[in-house]
Protein backbone atom coordinates (compact mmCIF):
# COMPACT_ATOMS: atom_id res chain seq x y z
CA UNK A 1 0.00 0.00 0.00
CA UNK A 2 1.49 3.31 -1.05
CA UNK A 3 0.59 6.39 1.00
CA UNK A 4 0.84 8.73 -1.99
CA UNK A 5 2.63 9.28 -5.30
CA UNK A 6 5.29 11.61 -3.91
CA UNK A 7 8.99 11.60 -4.72
CA UNK A 8 9.69 10.30 -1.20
CA UNK A 9 7.37 7.32 -1.72
CA UNK A 10 8.92 6.63 -5.13
CA UNK A 11 12.40 6.73 -3.63
CA UNK A 12 11.42 4.23 -0.91
CA UNK A 13 9.99 1.90 -3.54
CA UNK A 14 13.12 2.28 -5.70
CA UNK A 15 15.27 1.35 -2.71
CA UNK A 16 13.19 -1.80 -2.15
CA UNK A 17 13.44 -2.70 -5.85
CA UNK A 18 17.21 -2.27 -5.84
CA UNK A 19 17.54 -4.52 -2.80
CA UNK A 20 15.25 -7.22 -4.21
CA UNK A 21 16.47 -7.24 -7.81
CA UNK A 22 19.09 -9.66 -9.08
CA UNK A 23 21.22 -9.26 -12.22
CA UNK A 24 19.14 -10.06 -15.29
CA UNK A 25 15.79 -9.57 -13.53
CA UNK A 26 13.00 -7.60 -15.17
CA UNK A 27 11.54 -5.42 -12.43
CA UNK A 28 7.81 -4.84 -12.87
CA UNK A 29 5.94 -2.44 -10.61
CA UNK A 30 2.21 -3.14 -10.59
CA UNK A 31 0.16 -0.22 -9.28
CA UNK A 32 -3.60 -0.02 -8.63
CA UNK A 33 -4.18 3.65 -9.45
CA UNK A 34 -6.25 6.11 -11.39
CA UNK A 35 -9.96 6.39 -12.02
CA UNK A 36 -12.15 3.54 -13.18
CA UNK A 37 -13.30 5.54 -16.20
CA UNK A 38 -11.58 8.09 -18.43
CA UNK A 39 -8.40 8.45 -20.44
CA UNK A 40 -6.67 11.33 -18.65
CA UNK A 41 -3.46 10.49 -16.81
CA UNK A 42 -2.75 12.99 -14.01
CA UNK A 43 0.70 14.57 -13.81
CA UNK A 44 1.42 12.90 -10.45
CA UNK A 45 1.01 9.44 -12.01
CA UNK A 46 3.25 10.35 -14.95
CA UNK A 47 5.91 11.77 -12.65
CA UNK A 48 5.74 8.77 -10.32
CA UNK A 49 6.06 6.29 -13.19
CA UNK A 50 9.00 8.19 -14.68
CA UNK A 51 10.79 8.40 -11.33
CA UNK A 52 10.39 4.65 -10.79
CA UNK A 53 11.75 3.88 -14.26
CA UNK A 54 14.64 6.31 -13.81
CA UNK A 55 15.38 4.58 -10.49
CA UNK A 56 15.61 1.07 -11.90
CA UNK A 57 12.11 -0.29 -12.52
CA UNK A 58 11.70 -1.81 -15.99
CA UNK A 59 7.92 -1.89 -16.51
CA UNK A 60 5.04 -0.01 -14.91
CA UNK A 61 1.83 -2.06 -14.97
CA UNK A 62 -1.07 0.19 -14.04
CA UNK A 63 -4.46 -1.21 -13.24
CA UNK A 64 -7.77 -0.01 -11.81
CA UNK A 65 -9.60 1.23 -14.89
CA UNK A 66 -12.30 -0.90 -16.47
CA UNK A 67 -10.98 -0.14 -19.97
CA UNK A 68 -7.52 0.29 -21.52
CA UNK A 69 -5.76 3.60 -20.92
CA UNK A 70 -2.68 5.19 -22.56
CA UNK A 71 0.57 3.39 -23.27
CA UNK A 72 3.94 5.13 -23.04
CA UNK A 73 7.49 4.15 -23.91
CA UNK A 74 9.58 6.33 -21.61
CA UNK A 75 13.33 6.25 -22.23
CA UNK A 76 12.84 2.86 -23.84
CA UNK A 77 10.79 1.40 -20.97
CA UNK A 78 7.11 0.45 -20.91
CA UNK A 79 4.38 2.24 -18.97
CA UNK A 80 0.86 0.81 -19.12
CA UNK A 81 -1.20 3.47 -17.35
CA UNK A 82 -4.24 1.23 -17.18
CA UNK A 83 -4.69 -2.23 -18.63
CA UNK A 84 -8.43 -2.44 -18.16
CA UNK A 85 -10.29 -5.55 -17.13
CA UNK A 86 -9.60 -9.00 -18.48
CA UNK A 87 -12.36 -11.28 -17.16
CA UNK A 88 -14.57 -9.96 -14.39
CA UNK A 89 -18.09 -9.67 -13.09
CA UNK A 90 -18.55 -5.97 -13.94
CA UNK A 91 -20.38 -6.69 -17.18
CA UNK A 92 -23.50 -4.62 -17.53
CA UNK A 93 -22.38 -1.46 -15.69
CA UNK A 94 -24.34 1.32 -17.33
CA UNK A 95 -23.43 4.92 -18.07
CA UNK A 96 -20.00 4.36 -19.62
CA UNK A 97 -20.78 2.96 -23.07
CA UNK A 98 -18.38 5.40 -24.78
CA UNK A 99 -15.44 3.53 -23.20
CA UNK A 100 -16.47 0.16 -24.67
CA UNK A 101 -15.54 -1.74 -21.51
CA UNK A 102 -16.58 -4.94 -23.27
CA UNK A 103 -13.36 -4.66 -25.30
CA UNK A 104 -10.28 -6.04 -23.55
CA UNK A 105 -6.62 -6.38 -24.37
CA UNK A 106 -4.22 -9.22 -23.75
CA UNK A 107 -0.73 -7.70 -23.38
CA UNK A 108 2.44 -9.49 -24.53
CA UNK A 109 5.51 -7.41 -23.71
CA UNK A 110 9.05 -8.39 -24.69
CA UNK A 111 11.60 -6.74 -22.38
CA UNK A 112 15.38 -7.06 -22.59
CA UNK A 113 16.72 -8.59 -19.36
CA UNK A 114 19.44 -6.50 -17.80
CA UNK A 115 18.46 -3.25 -19.51
CA UNK A 116 14.69 -3.32 -19.11
CA UNK A 117 14.30 -1.83 -22.57
CA UNK A 118 11.10 -2.66 -24.40
CA UNK A 119 11.81 -4.92 -27.36
CA UNK A 120 8.16 -4.86 -28.44
CA UNK A 121 4.59 -4.93 -27.27
CA UNK A 122 1.79 -6.92 -28.87
CA UNK A 123 -1.79 -6.50 -27.73
CA UNK A 124 -4.59 -8.84 -28.74
CA UNK A 125 -8.08 -7.28 -28.71
CA UNK A 126 -10.74 -9.44 -27.13
CA UNK A 127 -14.42 -8.99 -26.33
CA UNK A 128 -15.97 -10.11 -23.06
CA UNK A 129 -19.48 -11.50 -22.85
CA UNK A 130 -20.93 -13.59 -20.03
CA UNK A 131 -17.49 -13.88 -18.39
CA UNK A 132 -15.93 -15.37 -21.53
CA UNK A 133 -13.44 -13.86 -23.93
CA UNK A 134 -13.45 -14.15 -27.69
CA UNK A 135 -11.48 -12.34 -30.36
CA UNK A 136 -12.87 -8.89 -31.02
CA UNK A 137 -14.54 -8.29 -34.37
CA UNK A 138 -12.59 -6.35 -37.00
CA UNK A 139 -14.58 -3.13 -36.55
CA UNK A 140 -14.14 -3.32 -32.75
CA UNK A 141 -10.41 -3.92 -33.17
CA UNK A 142 -10.13 -0.88 -35.47
CA UNK A 143 -12.07 1.24 -32.95
CA UNK A 144 -9.83 0.14 -30.08
CA UNK A 145 -6.68 0.74 -32.14
CA UNK A 146 -7.84 4.25 -33.00
CA UNK A 147 -8.70 5.16 -29.43
CA UNK A 148 -5.51 3.70 -27.99
CA UNK A 149 -3.42 5.49 -30.62
CA UNK A 150 -5.19 8.80 -29.96
CA UNK A 151 -4.92 8.68 -26.17
CA UNK A 152 -1.28 7.49 -26.24
CA UNK A 153 -0.19 10.19 -28.71
CA UNK A 154 0.36 12.68 -25.87
CA UNK A 155 3.15 10.35 -24.70
CA UNK A 156 4.71 10.08 -28.15
CA UNK A 157 3.48 6.51 -28.55
CA UNK A 158 2.04 5.13 -31.78
CA UNK A 159 -0.19 2.10 -31.68
CA UNK A 160 -0.32 0.22 -34.97
CA UNK A 161 -2.98 -2.17 -36.19
CA UNK A 162 -1.20 -5.15 -37.77
CA UNK A 163 -2.57 -7.65 -40.27
CA UNK A 164 -4.34 -10.35 -38.32
CA UNK A 165 -5.82 -7.90 -35.83
CA UNK A 166 -3.00 -7.47 -33.33
CA UNK A 167 -1.96 -4.06 -32.06
CA UNK A 168 1.71 -3.23 -31.64
CA UNK A 169 3.88 -0.60 -30.03
CA UNK A 170 7.47 -0.38 -31.11
CA UNK A 171 10.44 0.10 -28.85
CA UNK A 172 10.37 3.87 -29.45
Amino acid sequence: MLPDLSARTADRLISALQQAGQPGDVLVVSIHWGPNWGYDVPADQVGFAHRLLDGGADVIHGHSSHHPRPVEVYRGKLVLYGCGDCIDDYEGITGYAEYRDDLRLLYFAAVEPGTGRLAGLRMVPMQARKMRLRRAADQDTRWLAGVLSQISRRFGTRVELEPGGQLTVGAG
